[in-house]
């Protein structure tokens, strides 16, 4: 089913974040949130999260079983990268297959070190792993390969094309190359800036 949002509004006190803003997000599809900074992207996927509660308007088709990648990347600091994934799989995921996962990202070095000795990059990569090896049927990543060198970017956004095939994938990015070379539908939210 596709994620139809009619209408919806958000205001954080006397700032009009979202105003009577439609969309629809197709199933089992990738789909960028584009725009400039302050124009509601990340308020939109916190609505669609069930994270901040909309002021108006109507949303329909959000499967519940949802995984995210933040701009922050929210990992137990002290556990390693292993440990964080397995904090959000199922019992039959083994270890094995989540050190799999993190190998073909490119962290077979340091699988098992404490991800507060991981660097910015390697953390955000963690991250990513851990939300597409929960038990979910879409995932939000808000701006997952920022920081990322470009052939670390290369080999990570591929890795998330090869492991979401049968899920509905929703990526804010500020990149139109990102969406170009994933491919996918486009939602430029650019007309929506903030009004003060």
């Amino acid at each position: 089913m596709d994620i139809v949002i009619s209408g919806l509004s958000k205001r954080y006190g006397e700032k009009t974040v979202l105003k009577n803003f439609n969309a629809i997000i197709p199933e089992k599809k990738m789909t960028f949130i584009m725009g400039p900074s302050g124009c509601g992207k990340t308020t939109l996927i916190n609505i669609l999260m069930g994270l901040v509660e909309k002021d108006g308007g109507t949303i329909t088709g959000v499967p519940l079983l949802k995984s995210a990648v933040f701009q922050e990347d929210r990992l137990c600091e002290s556990f390693n990268a292993v440990s964080n994934v397995r904090l959000v799989c199922e019992n039959k995921v083994k270890n094995k297959e989540i050190i799999s996962h993190l190998e073909r990202i490119g962290l077979e070095d340091n699988i098992f070190k404490p991800v507060i000795e991981l660097s910015g990059g390697m953390r955000r990569r963690v991250a990513i792993v851990r939300a597409v090896l929960a038990k979910s049927d879409i995932i939000f990543m808000d701006e997952p390969f920022k920081g990322l060198d470009d052939k670390t970017k290369e080999k990570t956004m591929q890795y998330v094309v090869d492991n979401t095939r049968d899920k509905t994938v929703v990526i804010v990015t500020h990149d139109i190359d990102e969406a170009n070379i994933l491919g996918g539908k486009i939602i430029n939210m650019e007309h929506l800036k903030t009004i003060s």
